[in-house]
């Protein structure tokens, strides 16, 4: 495979399956061809903190748990995981400014522990459209609730966002390009949208400003996993 090693850097494999036997078997297929595997809250709540330890061993790991609670419990909760050492864990930015205060209080005093976690502040879930929004009693643009939660989460000291590759330019104008936007929703060219509501291709999602694509089941259930990982790399090396 020839791929820049840039691109597969900025890809981030989501390993949504249940058992660890399954997500062992697609980190040993997909190892050298993603540059981090995402492990979420069916994963980790089944398998608990050790698991992650072994995913580590084929790439670093995204932690997305998007911890959302009082200050004191999320800092508390960042303490518990961060001897984890993920590469990147979340929180919801909607919990407020000094919860994600919190939050990076705890992750700085990791980093000067020696530790490279960086904190990403999860803005508008791509589940969720503007009809969505609005019957959660909130009457506003996805994008614009995004790009608000994302100035948000710069100004309380989070390294960057989750939000949809529909807003990576505008957070990127927003925030500076040191302020990192990882983007889930991501669907080859001709996939299935799924439960995703706002999705962009992989090239797309480059051009528009995105640091880390998340891709999951268009990868991890492929019949062939590491096949379809290189022809999301070959998406990306378009752009």
């Amino acid at each position: 495979m020839t791929t820049a090693k840039s691109n597969i850097d900025s890809l981030v494999v989501a390993l949504d399956v249940p058992t660890a036997q399954e997500a062992i078997s697609l980190a040993r297929r997909l190892q050298g061809r993603v540059g981090m595997f995402k492990i979420g809250l069916e994963l980790f709540c089944a398998q608990g903190p050790a698991f992650i330890r072994e995913i580590q061993a084929f790439a670093p790991v995204f932690l997305d748990l998007k911890l959302h609670d009082i200050p004191t419990t999320v800092h508390r909760a960042l303490e518990a995981l961060l001897p984890l050492d993920p590469a990147l864990i979340d929180i919801h930015t909607q919990g407020g400014p000094a919860m994600i205060e919190a939050a990076a209080e705890a992750v700085r005093a990791h980093r000067q522990r020696g530790g490279r976690t960086q904190l990403l502040g999860v803005t508008v879930l791509t589940s969720l459209d503007r009809e969505a929004l609005t019957r959660l009693g909130l009457a506003t643009d996805p994008g614009d609730m995004a790009l608000h939660l994302a100035r948000l989460a710069k100004e309380c000291g989070c390294d960057g966002v989750v939000c949809s590759a529909q807003e990576a330019a505008s957070v990127r104008d927003a925030c500076g390009e040191a302020f990192h936007r990882l983007t889930p929703g991501i669907r080859p060219r001709g996939g299935a949208v799924q439960d995703q509501a706002r999705v962009v291709s992989p090239s797309q999602a480059l051009r528009n400003g995105s640091t880390w694509l998340v891709v999951g089941r268009p990868i991890t259930r492929a019949e062939d996993p590491a096949a379809a990982a290189d022809a999301i790399l070959a998406e990306m090396a378009e752009a």
